[in-house]
């Protein structure tokens, strides 16, 4: 089966622009292509674009493939509208080429324990090295794919365990940074692992006196951006990981209180909760950029899936403020709130 592609590509290079920018270009490829077809057809069309010719690694829609993924399962996935970018665009040289020398520069962290046995293993992690979500928002951040080999090699009985451990343990770049995302096309789900490395590291306990101070500060922050009327109102909906509520289900609810639904990026990211304790400014940087996320984009009001994930925006909403330096503006309700005030309102 042949697919029409709307493909939108990252251009740069280094040596002559100044700054990324993107072209459109339409194809039709047969279902069984391999997905590095894209990246041939956009090189026909336009002989500046480059991509790897080796360890090809490149995003389609904010997802990491390899090349090897077939048209027909990019489309079945993503659509027919597909935005094409190298794994981390301020690693770019020359479009999908990027400078790849920290991928091995972070094997050195645990090369003094490792086996060739390992290495070889952290060499088939490229493509999840790169597919790291904190990367996104910590440059300087290990990679996912170290902590797995960090993981791998303690499980297989490694006598430096406690050197390994301290090794990933970086307080601002290492393990604490991580809030496993799977960004891959085709990957798997490391949460456990990633958990499983948290709970061989001690840790002390947060200043009961400062997490008073900055829940304080949130509800005065909180109350400026109260919401008591959603008629004609922008409202974004935060799902989050979670399953439940669906999409589906929320925006026929907004729509029913006479609602704009806004949809926006982030909708269905991480939030940084589970970094809170290890790494709260990441914590807060990553909250900040999901609410101006939605707020940018239109709305006034978001409604949050998840109970820990809205008691998180609420009980840190000033430090996520100061981390971004700019006001939120964004009143946060649960579903049944958001229920509730359209109940409210349809009385009236």
């Amino acid at each position: 089966m042949q697919h029409k592609l709307n493909v939108r590509a990252f251009f740069f290079n280094a040596k002559t622009d100044y700054l990324p920018y993107y072209k459109n270009f339409t194809m039709t490829l047969e279902g069984d292509a391999k997905t590095v077809e894209i990246l041939k057809a956009v090189k026909a069309a336009n002989d500046d674009f480059a991509y790897p010719e080796e360890k090809l690694t490149f995003k389609v829609n904010e997802l990491v493939v390899t090349g090897d993924e077939t048209v027909g399962a990019i489309v079945e996935k993503l659509g027919n509208e597909l935005l094409v970018e190298p794994v981390l665009s301020y690693r770019s040289n020359h479009c999908l080429i990027i400078n790849d020398n920290d991928f091995m520069e972070r094997f050195e962290l645990l090369a003094p324990y490792a086996t060739d046995e390992d290495k070889a293993y952290y060499e088939s992690l490229y493509a999840q090295h790169y597919a790291s979500e904190s990367s996104k928002f910590n440059h300087a951040y290990i990679g996912d794919a170290i902590l797995l080999l960090a993981h791998r090699m303690i499980s297989n009985g490694s006598e430096d365990k406690e050197e390994i451990l301290a090794a990933i343990n970086d307080e601002y770049d290492g393990l604490n940074a991580c809030e496993f995302e799977n960004n891959l096309f085709n990957g798997e789900d490391h949460t456990a692992t990633i958990e499983a490395l948290h709970a061989m590291i001690d840790r002390p306990a947060a200043s009961n006196f400062l997490e008073k101070v900055t829940q304080k500060l949130s509800r005065e922050a909180q109350v400026a951006h109260s919401v008591d009327n959603i008629n004609g109102v922008g409202v974004a909906f935060y799902q989050g990981h979670e399953s439940a509520p669906t999409q589906e289900e929320v925006f026929s609810a907004i729509e029913a209180a006479g609602a704009k639904v806004v949809r926006f990026g982030r909708e269905t990211r991480l939030c940084g909760r589970t970094l809170i304790g290890r790494q709260d400014n990441l914590a807060y940087l990553k909250a900040a950029t999901t609410l101006l996320d939605a707020l940018d984009s239109g709305a006034d009001v978001l409604i949050v899936a998840g109970k820990d994930d809205l008691e998180m925006f609420n009980k840190h909403f000033a430090s996520i403020q100061k981390r971004i330096g700019r006001e939120i503006p964004l009143a946060l309700l649960s579903l049944d709130e958001f229920k509730a005030l359209a109940q409210k309102e349809e009385v009236a």
